[in-house]
């Protein structure tokens, strides 16, 4: 057995490979892109592999695999469950044959989240198990376990780690990789995979009928366990298990849930030998709730009165001060945390030379008093630079913008959205906008990569997950046949092109687009493309203050601009300058 120093997701990764995974799919989304990042850089691979163009057709892919009774994993981040909701509560009823395990990685704190939503509520509502790992090593222990209960008892199983145990390292004991030999092969059963209404209501019954014995295998497996200790009793989940651990006092008794849905008998004798309970678990009080129902007389402490937060997420401090608040420990063990003082603030900030920062400051320009609806990406960052008014989720930037077209608002209304976000879910609205006969413009900010979540190639890239050459996609070609008139591609870093572009798109009626492409900086950097770094003219530099509006974080200012270290060379920078004091190494 092999002991290694690793990244959450990479143990996961591993786990996967040892259980002798057969397909992978999933749609990049922090923090759990990690996972599909190591399998699929794995140098001798028996599994197939692919980055989807979003999280539904990840699931159905996965799925249809799982079928075939082969074994399969579908990742993504927990706002992606949404996504692929619909096909995993049908199939829960629909069953596997092989194992499917889905995982949707959670991130309270919404660290790089539009939201704090609990994946456990989804395993709840669709009735499968999910299991909710406290530490790395666990993580990874309890991925072979999920195949095999996935297989067991015919279900999809949810595998919940939050941004804590995705983003953090620990040693963690490895297994032997096993090579899959397994073949998939589709038998033919309608009863069981076409989900009309006469077979849907016999398949929700069996579904309801594996409930009991669902219940009972985790705590045979220890994943969910228990010790009684004294009068008082914590039960917690996830991450918040290791941290109770950490401050448990001696004679307090422990529960720990590490898997859904929970036995409620034996939870029930549980509470019964206690005289106060306190729950710990992070968002929805999903443990909180099962106990509370048990609990008769017995005062629970949670989130439900006030001792626990619903919103955030958990950490040693936090929990001890949950637990002291409560009754349950005399003094909590940790200093206080004291803030520093007079730090500056480090906002999040696009790159030095990034395409969006010239399209924004165009936008901005000739749709002085627009509206402007975006979405989920780098681009978001737009917000600093006053072009960016709503952000909703994946996608929604032309579905808000059209509704926004259609509701009397007269201003202008301009949305933006990246290439690998409007393949995910943008191209169903902007058929819907120019179907409707919206007047918009849509910019799709083509960075030719899945770069906010890690740089993860999409049909837009001409290159798969595992680095083999595809068809790009046109996204010209895609625009036209969705009824658009007006597609124009121009290069951002060309400002005065994109300039006339923009206002030609303004005079028009309609839904316009615009193709606002240029490699990511970062790609263009490790593909080695180099171009002129750009200097500043001491003596022609009136000190106008022009460059240093633009926002670009390679501009300072000491009473005559200054080009830093970070410059990528774009120029843009040049074209804004009014009295040509900024230059283009090479140009001079």
């Amino acid at each position: 057995m092999e002991r290694r120093y690793l990244l959450g997701n990479e143990a996961i990764a591993h786990a996967c490979v040892e259980s002798g995974v057969d397909f992978v799919s999933g749609y990049p989304g922090t923090p759990s892109s990690e996972v599909i990042d190591t399998l699929r850089v794995q140098p001798v691979r028996s599994y197939y592999l692919e980055w989807s163009v979003n999280e539904k057709v990840a699931l159905e892919n996965a799925l249809a695999a799982a079928w075939c009774g082969i074994r399969a994993l579908c990742t993504m981040k927990h706002v992606g469950l949404n996504v692929a909701a619909d096909p995993l509560m049908t199939s829960a009823y629909t069953g596997v044959t092989g194992g499917l395990v889905i995982l949707s990685a959670d991130d309270p704190f919404a660290h790089s989240s539009q939201n704090e939503q609990d994946t456990r509520c989804y395993a709840h509502f669709a009735r499968v198990p999910c299991l909710d790992p406290a530490s790395v090593q666990e993580a990874h222990d309890m991925i072979p376990t999920a195949f095999a209960l996935s297989e067991e008892f015919g279900v999809p199983v949810i595998f919940r780690p939050t941004t804590r145990i995705c983003r953090s390292k620990g040693d963690v004991e490895l297994g032997e990789m096993v090579a899959s030999t397994r073949k998939g092969a589709f038998h033919k059963d309608p009863q069981q995979y076409v989900v009309i209404p006469a077979h849907t209501r016999i398949l929700h019954k069996k579904l309801n009928e594996k409930q009991p014995a669902i219940k009972k295998k985790l705590v045979a497996l220890g994943l969910n366990r228990c010790e009684i200790r004294g009068e008082a009793g914590v039960i917690a989940s996830g991450i918040g298990a290791s941290y109770v651990q950490e401050v448990l006092p001696p004679a307090v008794s422990f529960m720990k849930i590490g898997a859904y849905p929970i036995d409620e008998a034996w939870l029930g004798e549980f509470i019964g030998k206690h005289e106060k309970i306190l729950v710990i678990e992070e968002l929805a009080p999903e443990v909180e709730e099962r106990v509370r129902q048990l609990a008769g007389c017995i005062p629970v402490f949670g989130k439900m009165n006030g001792y626990a937060a619903y919103e955030g997420e958990l950490s040693p401090l936090a929990v001890a001060a949950i637990m002291e608040k409560a009754g349950f420990l005399e003094k909590n063990p940790f200093p206080s945390a004291v803030p520093v003082q007079n730090l500056p603030p480090r906002p999040p900030i696009l790159c030095a030379g990034c395409l969006h920062r010239g399209a924004f400051f165009a936008i901005k320009k000739v749709f002085k008093d627009g509206i402007y609806p975006s979405d989920i990406g780098c681009y978001t960052l737009g917000l600093q630079l006053g072009v960016v008014d709503t952000t909703i989720c994946m996608g929604a930037s032309i579905t808000v913008g059209s509704g926004i077209a259609h509701s009397g608002e007269t201003r202008e209304v301009v949305c933006t959205i990246g290439d690998s976000t409007f393949l995910h879910t943008g191209l169903q609205g902007l058929i819907n906008a120019v179907y409707s006969g919206a007047n918009m413009t849509v910019v799709i900010l083509d960075n030719r990569i899945t770069a906010m979540t890690g740089h993860q190639p999409n049909p837009n890239t001409g290159i798969t997950a595992c680095g083999l050459e595809t068809p790009p996609l046109s996204l010209d070609a895609l625009c036209r046949a969705c009824g658009v008139t007006f597609v124009e591609t121009v290069d951002p870093y060309d400002l005065t092109g994109l300039l006339n572009v923009l206002q030609d798109a303004k005079k028009r009626k309609g839904v316009k687009v615009i193709i606002a492409k240029q490699l990511c900086v970062i790609t263009a950097r490790r593909m080695g493309i180099k171009r002129g770094k750009c200097s500043v003219d001491h003596e022609a530099c009136t000190g106008c203050g022009t460059c240093l509006r633009f926002g670009c974080p390679a501009i300072e200012f000491n009473e005559r601009a200054e080009i830093n270290e970070l410059c990528s060379g774009c120029g843009v920078c040049e074209q804004l300058c009014p009295v040509g004091a900024i230059v283009r190494e090479g140009k001079r």
